[in-house]
């Protein structure tokens, strides 16, 4: 078995059956979710690192408050959309800290208009977790909706659907 980071080094960025392998091989280590933060800082490995990171919340594990504000602490570092998007996706199993919500507020900003319809879908999301959260940002929220209930893509416009029926 080779080291997670040859792993994630060695995956072609497509595949997910070889990204499932990667996470089968190594999600019981300890220190994996230590491992994710630290080869999700260099681009090259984002992409995986983060897609393994969102497997492992998906597969009903938390991280640490301490693990949250490192991942959160990544988000001006991501570089790929596919790991923007991770992370966005991730966002449900993460709360936000008080000592993040700058951090996560620049990068939602940030994402909100990115030029991909999947980051800005769940660009949506992570605001209406933000609003949850702090409840001051609830009516800026609200009118993000409306405006993208006229303007955006309907892939997001049913993403947001899917947050309000939630």
């Amino acid at each position: 078995m080779l080291s997670l980071d040859k792993d994630i080094e060695n995956w072609d960025g497509k595949s997910a059956d070889d990204i499932a392998l990667v996470f089968e091989s190594h999600h019981k280590a300890p220190g994996f979710v230590r491992d994710l933060i630290r080869l999700a800082k260099q681009a090259d490995l984002q992409t995986g690192a983060t897609w393994l990171l969102k497997a492992w919340f998906e597969a009903d594990n938390r991280c640490s408050a301490m693990q949250c504000k490192q991942i959160y602490g990544l988000l001006d570092k991501l570089g790929p959309w596919e790991a923007k998007l991770h992370i966005l996706q991730c966002m449900p199993y993460m709360p936000v800290a008080e000592a993040s919500k700058d951090h996560v507020e620049f990068f939602l900003r940030t994402t909100l208009s990115d030029s991909n319809k999947f980051v800005r879908a769940w660009t949506y999301n992570g605001w209406h977790l933000l609003a949850e959260q702090f409840p001051e940002y609830k009516k800026e929220v609200d009118q993000f909706f409306e405006m993208a209930m006229r303007d955006e893509a309907a892939s997001v416009k049913a993403r947001i659907r899917n947050i309000k029926r939630s």
